[in-house]
């Protein structure tokens, strides 16, 4: 049984309970008894979620626990150091279910309460060996260990829950490919200009059939386009992952129920990948030195010679090289994100900027050239029913609405033909001619749309005289007992 502490109370059963400066009961460390399992994961993500385990981890023991009843219980042991933490501890351990207790060897009391502010004292201590004797209000219970749980294995067993908003999450991404589709995503991430490094990995073979160990490729992307993030999620043979913490990565659409920033007990050399939809995770206990992407670029050979150079590439030009041509397509065009608009019809572009919404006029950028106005607006560009318009096939590379380019050849493949920088959008018109424009030509439509509206200055004038005018003095002086106005009308009359 435990009783109740006093104010200014000095004497105390309990082997190693000492008062702190603020008069609380308070061993060298403390301990939350949690019935189950999954009240220990749920103790976990309410205290990560607003702060770390960094000064606990080095103390903290938990336990799986059995009573002489045959009752199983999870401890989790840690340094208590101040009663501001065990505080705090007592507090998640009540919103969870558990019972917070403090001790130093293996009795341990009951933490303070509402009940108890300077927190309890066991009044007959139970003679036992086991390692852990608890007192409480409503009941004394001695336990042994059964096993130990390790705090790093656990976050490992834990399945990630699903959340698709982290696949919205701006930030590094790890895609991890089968061996026989790393150099093609590999060859798709160069010719798309998409820097980060690469490496394979091996892991042990996943059964006795295999002979050789399994291999995939790990790549790194310090920022991945949008436009491939929903390749990345639905490609077979592709794993997206999230960073969680250094030294371990969630699968993105996933997110771990524990804070892992939190829990410092993954190694940074090493990387853990925590695999959604109840796959194990998988496990790199060192990270391959890794390659830039761009080491993996196609590269071609100069032929010896400057003779032999100049023969192959005339009659390669004559035999192979043909030029590019827009023609009309059958298909149904859409997504038109940029016009033209003629030199003639920028008077009827003026009108119609009265009538566009505030959403169109934000998010449209305008360049003026000899050729008219280029309006490009990623949202699109239908709400401006002027000029000619253009879909982008291939970022800064339009063509016009409702045609195609022959040969059939991929976007990526026909930008690269044209040969111009990343700094320059080109528009190809319907009779095969490109123009450039520089990507800083561009500005705002808002910012270049309204005119200066004239002003003129207005000269004040001086208030001085009106102020210094003399006050109008008003009196009331008696009219009599008959008005005056009244005399004159009667004699009037009488008149």
């Amino acid at each position: 049984m435990v009783e109740r502490i006093a104010l200014h109370q000095t004497r105390l059963h309990t082997p190693g309970l000492s008062l702190d400066s603020k008069g609380v009961a308070l061993g060298a460390k403390g301990l939350i008894l949690l019935p189950s399992i999954d009240r220990l994961v749920m103790l976990l993500a309410a205290y990560t979620r607003e702060h770390s385990l960094e000064h606990i981890v080095p103390s903290l023991a938990m336990n799986l626990l059995k009573s002489k009843l045959g009752t199983r219980e999870i401890t989790f042991e840690f340094a208590a150091e101040s009663s501001d933490r065990m505080d705090r501890m007592a507090e998640i351990a009540r919103l969870v279910g558990g019972i917070a207790f403090t001790g130093t060897s293996r009795h341990f009391v009951q933490y303070r309460d509402s009940t108890a502010p300077f927190g309890y004292d066991a009044s007959h201590l139970v003679s036992t060996e086991a390692p852990y004797a608890l007192y409480h209000e409503r009941f004394s219970q001695t336990y042994d260990i059964e096993r130990r749980i390790d705090l790093r294995t656990l976050l490992l067993r834990l399945m990630p829950r699903v959340d698709p908003s982290t696949k919205l999450e701006p930030g590094t991404r790890f895609l991890v490919t089968e061996q026989g589709l790393g150099p093609a995503a590999v060859q798709y991430l160069v010719r798309s200009r998409v820097e980060g490094d690469v490496c394979v990995a091996e892991w042990p073979e996943e059964s006795a059939l295999d002979d050789s160990p399994v291999r995939r490729w790990v790549m790194r992307i310090p920022q991945l386009p949008e436009r491939m993030r929903q390749l990345v999620h639905t490609t077979p043979g592709i794993t997206c992952f999230v960073p969680a913490s250094p030294g371990v990565v969630v699968e993105s659409g996933y997110r771990h129920p524990v804070e892992l920033r939190a829990c410092p007990v993954f190694d940074p050399a090493a990387l853990v990948f925590l695999r959604g939809g109840g796959g194990d995770p998988w496990v790199i206990d060192r990270v391959a030195p890794m390659a830039p992407l761009s080491t993996f670029a196609r590269f071609e050979m100069r032929t010896k010679g400057e003779d032999a150079a100049v023969a192959v590439r005339t009659t390669q030009a004559a035999i192979t090289q043909v030029p590019v041509r827009v023609v009309p397509s059958n298909a149904r065009w859409r997504d038109a994100t940029a016009t033209l608009i003629a030199p003639e019809e920028l008077p009827l572009f003026r009108r119609l900027a009265y009538a566009l919404p505030r959403a169109v006029v934000a998010k449209a950028r305008i360049a003026m050239t000899t050729r008219g106005a280029f309006v490009r607006s990623e949202a699109g560009i239908e709400s401006m029913p002027l000029g000619s318009f253009f879909v982008e096939i291939h970022p800064n590379f339009y063509l016009p609405a409702g045609y195609r380019v022959t040969p059939a050849l991929a976007p990526d493949v026909v930008a690269r033909a044209f040969g111009a920088p990343p700094s320059q959008v080109v528009f190809v018109g319907t009779d095969g001619q490109a123009w450039t424009v520089e990507e800083r030509a561009f500005s705002t439509l808002e910012s270049v749309l309204l005119e200066a509206p004239s002003w003129e200055p207005l000269a004040a004038q001086a208030i001085e005289q009106s102020l210094s005018e003399a006050l109008i003095e008003l009196k009331v002086v008696a009219v009599g007992p008959v008005p005056k106005l009244v005399d004159d009308a009667a004699t009037k009359a009488g008149g």
